[in-house]
């Protein structure tokens, strides 16, 4: 999908770039049996109270039921369309199954209209077909990855996403991760074959500040441009650069403090640490 640029007719055009949609089937809409109204609490907790700040101001938007699990094994489905997900920056696929059925699928890359789809552990290695880690070949690019048996796909789903896989030993099958992390994954858990598509999206620049609120980013105000009172960063005679290491509101380092607990067992699968 290719970027489309345009004419510097006001400042807010000047810069803006957005997706040309060419790979999408504009004139199918959302399957109704597959959508549900998504309600937005703006970064509030059940008490109401602030849990996540800047979030606000959103546009409304349907949430599409997403099948990442893909459990209808052995069944053939076919793509219907190729379909733009507000809610994702990667295209989704609707998929209709042999038995009626119709499901939602991330859209991985070179994935078009009338191709056929299929899960389980007798699917072939090809675009589109899950199927456990086991049985795909070294070298294979893969997305939309389980890290537990039967939960469905976790890892690698966002636009341009795409693991590989690495090796293979034992219970455990090697791969390495878009942040340069191998981990290693019990071979029964399963993945799609493929990188997911949409790559540009990456590359879209939003030209003003009044897109990214339609998105429901509200603005950010530095912590030394605050009053003491309201950030740790905040006061001193005329600009400051805080006086101290990075920190948030409560106090918290961050910027690059370490978080991870020592004694939490959830990095003992990982082989190799993401790049720096």
């Amino acid at each position: 999908m290719a970027l489309k640029k345009y004419k510097a007719m006001t400042p807010g055009t000047r810069y803006k770039t957005s997706l040309s949609f060419d790979d999408i089937d504009r004139d199918d809409k959302a399957e109704k049996s597959l959508t549900k109204g998504s309600g937005f609490k703006a970064g509030r907790d059940g008490a109401g109270r602030i849990s996540v700040r800047r979030r606000g101001g959103r546009v409304k938007r349907k949430y599409r039921e997403i099948d990442f699990r893909r459990d209808k094994h052995g069944v053939p489905g076919k793509i219907a369309s190729i379909q733009y997900d507000p809610n994702r920056s990667a295209n989704i696929a609707l998929v209709v199954y042999a038995d009626g059925e119709k499901r939602y699928i991330v859209a991985p890359k070179g994935l078009k209209k009338g191709d056929g789809v299929v899960s389980g552990p007798q699917a072939a290695p090809t675009v589109g077909n899950m199927l456990p880690l086991e049985n795909i070949p070294l070298g294979t690019t893969v997305h939309n990855i389980e890290l537990q048996f039967g939960r469905g796909g976790q890892l690698a789903r966002a636009a341009g996403a795409g693991a590989v896989v690495v090796a293979k030993e034992k219970d455990y099958v090697t791969v390495r991760l878009p942040s340069g992390e191998n981990r290693m994954i019990f071979k029964k858990c399963s993945a799609t074959v493929g990188a997911v598509g949409n790559e540009d999206h990456m590359n879209v620049s939003l030209g003003k500040a009044g897109r990214n609120r339609w998105l429901g980013h509200r603005p950010k105000v530095r912590g030394v441009a605050m009053n003491p009172v309201d950030h740790p960063h905040g006061g001193g005679e005329g600009k400051s650069s805080g006086g101290r290491h990075p920190v948030s509101p409560w106090g918290k380092p961050t910027k690059g403090a370490k978080t991870r607990h020592k004694r939490k067992s959830s990095g003992k699968f990982i082989v190799k640490r993401r790049n720096k």
